[in-house]
C-alpha cells in the first residue's frame, strides 16, 4: 500500500456510473416490480452501499476508509435498453473514493444481473467509469456527460 500517513486529512468525494443493458421486456418487469427474487433497485442498492463499505477487503492494495455517506441510485433508459446505476461517496481521510464509487456501482450492477438472470440471459454490464472527484492532492476531476 501506498504510505498516506504525512498527507492531510481533506474531504474527500467520488461519483461513478455504469449500466446494465437488458431487453425491453426485462425493464418492464423490474418496473412493475415482477421479477421473482424481489425488488430489483432496492436490494441493489443495498448491495452497492455495501460493497463500498468493503472495497479494501476485496481490492488487495486499497485503504480501509470510514465513509461518511454512500449513495447509490438507478435511473431507467428506455431508449437503450439499460439502467444505469450511479454512486457518490463521500468522506474525510488521506485517500481518494474513488474506488469505494467503482465498488458501489460494479456490486449494484452484479447485483441487477444476478436478480433478473432468471429472465434475461442477454444482459451486459458495461461502461463503468469515476465521472468525478474532488479533494486530495490531485485536485478536482469531472467528465462532461453525454
Amino acid at each position: 500500500m501506498v504510505d498516506v500517513s504525512q498527507k492531510p486529512v481533506t474531504l474527500r468525494t467520488a461519483k461513478a456510473i455504469g449500466y446494465v443493458s437488458m431487453k425491453e421486456e426485462t425493464i418492464r418487469l423490474i418496473r412493475e416490480r415482477l421479477i421473482p427474487k424481489g425488488n430489483v433497485f432496492e436490494v441493489a442498492r443495498i448491495a452497492g452501499i455495501m460493497g463500498a463499505k468493503k472495497a479494501h477487503e476485496l481490492i488487495p492494495m486499497c485503504h480501509p476508509l470510514q465513509l461518511h455517506f454512500v449513495d447509490v441510485r438507478f435511473e431507467i433508459d428506455d431508449e437503450h435498453r439499460r439502467v444505469m446505476i450511479s454512486s457518490e461517496v463521500r468522506l474525510e481521510g488521506k485517500t481518494g473514493a474513488e474506488m469505494e464509487a467503482l465498488v458501489a456501482v460494479t456490486i449494484a450492477a452484479l447485483t441487477v444481473y444476478d436478480m433478473c438472470k432468471a429472465v434475461d440471459k442477454t444482459m451486459a454490464i458495461s461502461d463503468v467509469r469515476v465521472i468525478s472527484k474532488t479533494g486530495g492532492k490531485s485536485g478536482d476531476f469531472a467528465i462532461q456527460m453525454e
